[in-house]
């Protein structure tokens, strides 16, 4: 039994064999324009906010992209207070980065019902909109995107590198609504309102 096996496969080496070697789908990975990192978030008040954020993987192609996300748990299975955060290599998810300092974000915030209906969704049309570079020429605003998963209601938002870029961050925001088929209206606020605010909500420079 042990040699009857190769040659069988000899007798269909001339009716496979060409399509095996015309085929270099099977080997080659599609490359991303961008080269992206995705970082975890965990609150922990023993540890300071940088040593709370994680690196988890960076990936340039479409196949490890998928490897990666078929890999970690969905946003709605992790506990409150826990974040993903996906960024173009280079830039750390956070405002103080020399990338989003001048910027801002499109901002969906969910209800809790959301969660169980619509986080898991948004959250992957957000990641497709990111690596597919979905917004036109505007994809080279993007910095990359969040989700905060919190007890009042999840979040989710695209981060943009200079809020003072309207054309850009209207297309952004225009097509992600359209993409996502939100029900409700979005809002850009810049990260320099958002950091400096003192109240439970900060002021809208743009909607869709």
């Amino acid at each position: 039994m042990a040699t009857s096996e190769p040659k069988a496969a000899e007798t269909e080496e001339p009716q496979t064999d060409g399509q095996v070697v015309a085929n270099p789908e099977q080997y080659i990975k599609h490359p991303l324009q961008n080269r992206w990192a995705l970082w975890y978030f965990k609150t922990d008040k023993s540890k300071s906010w940088t040593d709370n954020l994680r690196l988890i993987s960076k990936f340039d192609t479409v196949e490890d992209f998928w490897a990666l996300y078929n890999h970690i748990q969905q946003p709605s299975k992790l506990g409150y207070g826990c974040d993903y955060c996906l960024f173009k290599d280079g830039i750390k998810p956070m405002w103080e980065d020399d990338r989003n300092k001048l910027g801002g974000r499109w901002l969906i915030t969910l209800n809790k019902q959301q969660r169980h209906n619509d986080l898991d969704r948004y959250w992957m049309e957000t990641l497709l909109c990111l690596v597919g570079e979905s917004f036109d020429e505007a994809s080279e605003d993007v910095c990359g995107a969040v989700v905060n998963v919190r007890h009042k209601g999840d979040k989710i938002a695209i981060w943009t590198s200079n809020c003072q870029n309207r054309d850009a961050i209207m297309t952004i925001g225009q097509l992600y609504k359209d993409r996502l088929n939100l029900p409700m209206k979005a809002g850009y606020q810049s990260h320099d309102d958002t950091s400096s605010k003192s109240g439970s909500t900060t002021k809208n420079m743009y909607s869709v």
